[in-house]
């Protein structure tokens, strides 16, 4: 369980490495106890589909300019994300390093600097 925090106190991200902690923590629990375990338990497909979805309800919610909707998705987007992550292996430092090293680099020199991908039949 996170932390309970006062009202008065500024939001930061690291409510982030607390969220990451925590999922972290659910992974091979009982998944009847815990939504992050239940998450986890069905697999990488499922956890995709389902960030998918809270993706999609974010953009409506971002299209429609209903900004309280639009934060509580966003919130969801997050979590989702980090379930990803857990899911992958990843750690919220691999990510945070990453940006770092973007950071200062124009967004179109970055991509232009990215090794073209093609897909293959494996990979579809």
């Amino acid at each position: 369980m996170l932390p309970q925090t006062s009202l008065d106190s500024p939001a930061n991200s690291a409510v982030l490495n607390r969220l990451f902690d925590v999922v972290k923590s659910r992974k091979g629990t009982d998944p009847s106890v815990s939504h992050s375990a239940r998450l986890l338990s069905r697999g990488t497909y499922k956890i995709a589909q389902k960030f998918g979805e809270e993706a999609v309800e974010c953009l409506i919610e971002a299209v429609a300019g209903r900004k309280d909707l639009l934060i509580g998705e966003s919130a969801d987007v997050l979590y989702h994300l980090i379930v990803l992550w857990v899911d992958a292996g990843i750690q919220p430092s691999d990510v945070w390093a990453e940006l770092e090293r973007r950071e200062g680099t124009s967004g179109i020199a970055e991509k232009a600097s990215r090794p073209k991908q093609t897909l293959t039949k494996k990979d579809k």
